[in-house]
This record gives structure tokens, sequence and C-alpha cells, in this order.
């Protein structure tokens, strides 16, 4: 008769078994896998180096594309801006770096940088927006006409323009001195503006703007942003909106003037002013504003060409 104890050591001998078997069996397989593992990381450590090589060789590329640029866009744009004048607005994010290296190629273009003018956080700042109307709506210039169911963007654009810039048929200004300086003043006492010395009117208009926008409300401090330059640009002779290819993409300022049809109709965006190239490409633009064209110029895939008078190949 089979008894109690001989099922117990039945039972533990059969656990035994087991566990000695999921022993041996996983010490074969962890060598196995491990073999496999270290064959990988080799041939992942081999693709990382070609992938660096690679993007070492690109930026080298870029770098000397980018020095061609710088070296001959002064003999690019001389003359194509000859005796003109430009007025240069800032965002707050907008690198000081391409600002002093767009006046610069202003000043080769023949032309003057009659002023600069920095919007501040609470330009385009949503809650904010009821303030700026007001001091907006307080400041417009006698004879002005605004639009009448404007966003902020606009209304501070139709200010700003009609003290910033001459008339596009007359080239005589819009707004008296004491007006410009009343504007000027009412927008930084707001804390909405910081305007450079002597500030004076000119023909054509740079806005100039830093990466794309993040955070709460990206999308309408963009938009704001966006509006102002279009409304500049409808206000003066031209006006030109430039930033980087992040700036053009989705939420970014350029990207909102991009995919607004009213917006592209009249005003011109480069989205690669970081480098030489884009640049230059501002100031061909500007030219382009005064000739009457507009374009959408740069590396981002919304761009419809490099650069004014050049076809994209990829054919948009």
């Amino acid at each position: 008769m089979i008894s109690l104890r001989y099922h117990v050591v039945s039972i533990a001998a059969c656990f035994l078994a087991l566990a000695i078997g999921l022993v041996l069996g996983s010490t074969a397989l962890n060598g196995s896998l491990l073999s496999g593992l270290a064959g990988e990381k080799k041939d992942l450590g081999s693709q990382v180096a070609d992938l660096e090589a690679q993007r070492n060789a690109l930026n080298a590329r870029l770098a000397d594309a980018d020095a061609f640029a710088g070296s001959v866009g002064p003999k690019v744009v001389a003359g194509a801006l000859d005796k003109r004048s430009v007025v240069l607005v800032t965002t707050e994010d907008a690198r000081p770096a391409d600002r002093d290296a767009l006046k610069r190629l202003i000043g080769q273009s023949g032309a003057t940088v009659t002023g600069e003018v920095q919007l501040t956080a609470a330009f385009a700042d949503p809650d904010k927006a009821g303030q700026l109307r007001d001091v907006v709506t307080r400041l417009q210039p006698a004879g002005s006409k605004f639009p009448t169911a404007g966003d902020t963007g606009t209304l501070a654009g139709a200010l700003l323009g009609s003290v910033l810039l001459l008339d596009k048929t007359t080239a005589k200004p819009q707004s008296s001195g004491e007006e410009l300086a009343a504007a000027l003043g009412g927008l930084t006492d707001g804390g909405f503006v910081k305007a450079g010395p002597e500030v004076r009117p000119a023909q054509l208009a740079i806005v100039l703007t830093g990466a794309q926008a993040t955070g709460d409300a990206a999308g309408d401090r963009a938009a704001t942003i966006a509006r102002f330059a279009t409304q500049l640009d409808r206000t003066g002779a031209g006006t030109v909106l430039a930033g980087d290819p992040g700036s053009a993409e989705g939420t970014g300022a350029l990207g909102i003037a991009r995919a607004d049809t009213s917006a592209t109709s009249i005003l011109s965006t480069v989205d690669n002013v970081d480098a030489s190239a884009g640049r230059v490409n501002t100031v061909l633009a500007l030219k382009e504003q005064l000739d009457g064209g507009s374009g959408r110029y740069g590396v981002a895939g919304n761009a419809q060409a490099p650069a004014p008078g050049v076809t994209n190949p990829a054919g948009n």
C-alpha cells in the first residue's frame, strides 16, 4: 500500500527535478542570449559611429555653405535697397546676433536703418490683450484709420505702422513727430515695447522673431506677432517677417502667417534668418516687397522657394 510519505517524497522529487531543469536551461539560454545581445550591441555601435560621421560631414558642409553665403552676401545685396529706409522690429526672443548681422547687411544694400523697436513678452500675452487694446485705441493718430474689429496684433500693427512707416505712395510720414513719440511713449509706459533712441519712420519694416513659441497660449502669442506683421505690411511699402525654421512650424509666428492666405498674399516670410543665406533672403525679400511681390522663403517644408527669384526644386 502506497503511504502518505511515498506521496510526499514523490512530489518533492518532481519539484527538485523541475528546479534543476530550470537552472540548467536558463544557464544555457542566458549564454546564448548574452552572446546575441553582445553582437547586436556591436552592430548598433557601428551604426551610431556611422551616423555621427555623417552628421559631422553634413555640419561641415553647412558651415562651409554658410561661410560662402556670408562672404558673397554683401555683393548679392549691394544696391538692392539703395537710398531706402528700414525700421527693425524685434520680439523678445529674437537673437541679437541675427539682428546685428541683418543691420550690417541692410547697410551694405544701400539702405538706412531708421530705428529699432522691441516687442516685449506683454505685447503678445493674451492676459494683457485688453490693456494693449485700450492703449492702442487711446494713442490712435488723428486722421488714421484702424480696423474696426481687429484683434490686438492687428490693431497694434495699425498703430505702429501709422507712426513707423512712410506712406507707400508719397513716401511721406503718415503722422507727426509728436504722434510718433506719444505712441512709442505710451506703449513703453504700458510695458509693451522698448524703443531705441531717435526712431524715425521708414519705407520698409522687418519683424524679426525667434524660435517657435512654447508653453501656455503659445499659438495665441505667435498669432499676435503674425497678425501684427501682416498689418504693418498693409500700412507701408513692405514688410518681411523673419525667423528660424522652428518658427515656421505649427504654432510658430511664421507657420501661422504662412497658413493664412490673406497674409501670404502680401507679407513675405523668411524662415532661415539664423543663417547667412537667410539674412540675404530677407534683404532680397524687402526688394521684392518694393516691387509689389511677396513669397515664402527658406528651408522649412512650407517655404515656396529657397530665395526670391529661385524655383524650389521640390516644386512647392
